[in-house]
């Protein structure tokens, strides 16, 4: 927690008259008893009206002052409650966006998404109640039993009988349930994971009938967390009606105890009353504490868990600048690169080695799960790799600041992503100060100007979230522009093209090759076709190059890629035959 008040410093003031104007109104609250006392000892006792009237007023007054100072103090507390959450919030978001695939792929995106939601809000309630009500829960409890002993001590040593039971109880079952509330945020991660995963894969769910097994398995995950919410609640829930027990049970003492000094002429019947009052404060703060002591066990499970996030180190460590070198702006070389994942049993990619020069369009190709994304995620450091090295301009990535590296890139993933906004806007994620006539020829170029053009709004036509008024070639070609109109040094299409037909793939990659500047192209792709006049193509297998080399080499040299060219190309012959 200490690590997280950092995020606290631009409330201050408010962390201090928050608390100061609480303890303003328990002080006004603990004289009631005292004037409700002189109410009945002299003013009932003397029937004297006037008295009673004055005593009255002032019972309102140190309402009305009260109240004032409650919400004055609400005020305080709840804006720095939501501005220390929006600042921790803030923090957290752009720590992970600082984080490498590494990072991310070891906490899981459900993970990260509960700490920056359901965590972070757990926190803010846990400080808002902290600033409310940590100090003036038990200055009331022990201000009450100060009170009481300038009543009548020996009536009062009641109080000093009963408070540290109810301290026992409350701070037993905090510890207990403290550890417990930790395992009810994982469970709530798992339960989010699953939920994450069948929103994100309806489709494929629905397309292979497995609904009820996504069900059955949401439900299962649901109910172990039911279970285990339900059991600690049960926990906490001991904490009212044992607390209630030791109060009335003091309070019953507390009465034969007043009647017995009242029949002996030591109190008053007012004092009596008083004691009771202060008891019955101590009670209603006494459930505010255990309340409070379960909100705060619960903020500083979820502290523990966002520090982790924190204190999790990027592996992307960002030089300042690095050195000049002799190559030409856009080559890449690969020397003896190899890639193990994290918590992977065997490497992904094993002892590459090429060179692609300023402008070549370099082809990478080969079965699913050989490593063909694992090597464009290299170029731009997505991944660092575990052995060997990769240069971008003559200089290894590593030595890059990540911003300056990626500047040169532009990247199309396999999965095409928009966000929610307009045509234009989506585009200028390329480049915030692409002019109009740079955004329609990024367009024109990635084939995507005519259906733009047919769109009522044109670039101001808007994108739903992640593209789901699109369809997927359009979405394909829209992110191709946005790589486009960044002007890159490196473009790499990772399998970006797999939903446009083959005459448009065609224009696509004639269209790139004609762009000015000529971008040294890597080109990722299932189809030999789109290959096939690449300047070099990779073929991998089982993360391994088992040949490198133009199309024509490949088909005398290469088992591997003539046995995808002839099961693509000769079905295609069949096909027509037929």
């Amino acid at each position: 927690m200490k690590k997280l008040l950092v995020y606290m410093k631009e409330y201050k003031k408010e962390s201090i008259l928050g608390p100061l104007f609480k303890l303003l109104e328990a002080t006004f609250e603990l004289l009631v008893p005292l004037v409700m006392a002189s109410v009945i000892d002299v003013g009932i006792h003397n029937r004297d009206q006037n008295y009673i009237i004055r005593m009255c007023l002032l019972l309102v007054g140190l309402g009305v002052v009260g109240l004032i100072c409650s919400i004055t103090a609400q005020y305080f507390a709840a804006k720095a409650s939501v501005g220390f959450a929006a600042n921790l919030r803030r923090a957290l978001f752009s720590h992970i966006q600082s984080l490498s695939f590494t990072e991310m792929d070891r906490v899981g995106g459900a993970t990260l998404i509960t700490r920056m939601t359901s965590d972070v809000n757990q926190v803010q309630n846990g400080v808002n109640l902290t600033l409310r009500l940590l100090l003036r829960s038990p200055f009331v409890v022990f201000g009450a039993m100060v009170m009481a002993f300038t009543v009548d001590w020996k009536a009062a040593l009641v109080f000093a009988a009963v408070i540290p039971l109810l301290a026992a109880v409350v701070f037993g079952i905090m510890l207990w349930t403290m550890p417990r509330y930790k395992k009810v945020q994982a469970g709530l991660d798992r339960v989010l994971g699953i939920t994450r995963e069948n929103l994100t894969g309806v489709r494929v769910v629905r397309a292979f009938g497995r609904e009820e097994a996504e069900t059955r398995r949401f439900q299962e995950s649901n109910r172990e967390l039911t279970n285990l919410q339900v059991f600690v609640g049960r926990i906490s829930s001991l904490m009212n009606p044992l607390t209630f027990v030791l109060i009335n049970v003091a309070a019953a003492v507390l009465i034969w105890v007043g009647a017995v000094r009242v029949d002996a002429g030591f109190l008053t019947q007012g004092a009596v009353v008083a004691l009771l009052n202060y008891m019955s404060q101590i009670l209603v703060e006494l459930i505010k504490m255990a309340n409070l002591i379960i909100n705060i066990s619960k903020a500083l499970a979820c502290t523990n868990r966002i520090s982790n996030v924190l204190e999790t180190e990027s592996t992307l460590a960002s030089p300042v600048s690095p050195k000049a070198s002799g190559e030409e702006r856009g080559t890449v070389v690969f020397e003896n690169v190899s890639l193990t994942y994290a918590g992977a049993g065997a490497p992904s990619l094993t002892n590459l080695s090429f060179r692609a020069g300023p402008g070549e369009t370099i082809g990478i190709i080969g079965g699913t799960g050989s490593g063909k994304s694992t090597v464009v995620n290299l170029i731009p450091r997505f991944y660092d790799v575990t052995e060997g090295r990769v240069l971008v301009d003559g200089v290894d990535v590593r030595e890059y600041d990540v911003n300056v590296l990626r500047g040169k890139i532009g990247a199309v993933m396999q999965k095409a992503v928009l966000f929610t906004g307009t045509i234009r806007e989506n585009l200028l994620w390329g480049r915030e100060d692409a002019g109009e006539e740079e955004l329609w020829q990024a367009l024109e170029t990635a084939q995507a100007r005519e259906f733009v053009e047919q769109k009522p709004g044109k670039l101001e036509e808007a994108v739903s979230q992640g593209g789901k008024n699109l369809s997927g070639g359009q979405k394909q070609r829209l992110t191709i522009a946005r790589a486009l109109v960044r002007r890159p040094e490196i473009l790499i299409l990772d399998d970006s093209a797999s939903a446009l037909d083959f005459a448009t793939d065609a224009k696509l990659r004639k269209a790139i090759r004609e762009m000015p500047g000529a971008p040294t192209v890597f080109l990722v792709s299932q189809r030999a076709s789109s290959l096939q006049y690449a300047d070099q193509i990779i073929v991998l297998d089982d993360g391994e190059a088992v040949g490198i080399g133009t199309h024509s080499e490949l088909l005398e040299s290469c088992e591997v890629y003539r046995e995808i060219y002839e099961s693509q190309f000769q079905k295609a012959g069949k096909e027509a035959a037929v």
